[in-house]
């Protein structure tokens, strides 16, 4: 009975290396402000295999997963939701009922939705999403990782074209030493979905020709500690709007509360 109650009220975030994480405050909080009897926990990860170990225990009936898990996860999973499955990555795992384990992402709905608050009459009034929207805007997504796809949905459920910027050339990508005057003035939205100029290493930038971004660019970087990244920073120096990535956490966290609740 005991250990069926502590499956009841826990809740927990897989990662590496997370002792920083959102999460846990975030989730603390909100059982504190609701008065419920939860806990959230971090599992802190090494590698797959024990990612897969601790799955297997089922302790906890909702998860979150961070970097660098969110498409390692996959395979341990009984099933993907519709969304989970076209963006191939997850950032929540609800346990059902059954014991089984379905793989959601919600990182989409969270980047999205600060978009559309921030944004939505200027630039995407007729969001509707039940219908792909057409929109004249470009955005260059830096990174290929599981977050640059649940951006990458997002701005084709807004109409947005992306293009990814990449280390590696390949025939879904550029390099960053592609990126030229013409590549930046074309690209309205800039989003940064790497870890680069994350806590400790805030001094640290992604390498993009920075001085061709004006006052018509948007630059999203999904970093939320520092507040300010060195690549908002930059960008704001050339006039850009810039958002950082906390508002988009706390939508997604939501999503995920609504999707174990539900």
């Amino acid at each position: 009975m005991e250990r069926e109650q502590d499956k009841v009220n826990k809740y927990g975030l897989f990662g590496k290396d997370i002792g920083y994480s959102f999460s846990r405050g975030y989730f603390e909080e909100k059982f504190d402000r609701l008065q419920i009897n939860a806990q959230y926990v971090n599992f802190d990860v090494p590698d797959a295999k024990t990612l897969q170990e601790v799955l297997l225990v089922r302790s906890a009936i909702g998860y979150n997963v961070t970097i660098p898990y969110k498409q390692d996860i996959i395979p341990f999973l009984n099933r993907l939701d519709t969304h989970a499955a076209a963006i191939g990555a997850v950032n929540t795992v609800k346990t059902e009922d059954d014991g089984t384990l379905t793989g959601y992402n919600t990182d989409y709905i969270g980047f999205r939705d600060s978009l559309l608050e921030r944004f939505g009459e200027s630039h995407f009034c007729d969001f509707d999403e039940t219908v792909l929207s057409v929109s004249s805007y470009k955005c260059l997504i830096l990174g290929t990782g599981g977050a640059s796809k649940a951006v990458h949905y997002a701005m084709q459920q807004l109409g947005v074209d992306c293009t990814f910027v990449s280390r590696k050339r390949s025939n879904n990508s550029l390099q960053y030493e592609d990126l030229n005057e013409q590549i930046i003035k074309d690209h309205t939205f800039i989003v940064n979905t790497t870890p680069v100029g994350t806590f400790p290493e805030v001094e640290m930038a992604p390498a993009i020709p920075y001085q061709y971004i004006g006052d018509a660019h948007i630059a999203f970087d999904l970093i939320y500690n520092p507040e300010q990244s060195t690549f908002l920073k930059k960008a704001l120096q050339q006039g850009a709007q810039i958002i950082n990535g906390f508002r988009m956490l706390e939508l997604q966290a939501e999503a995920s509360w609504s999707i174990w609740n539900s």
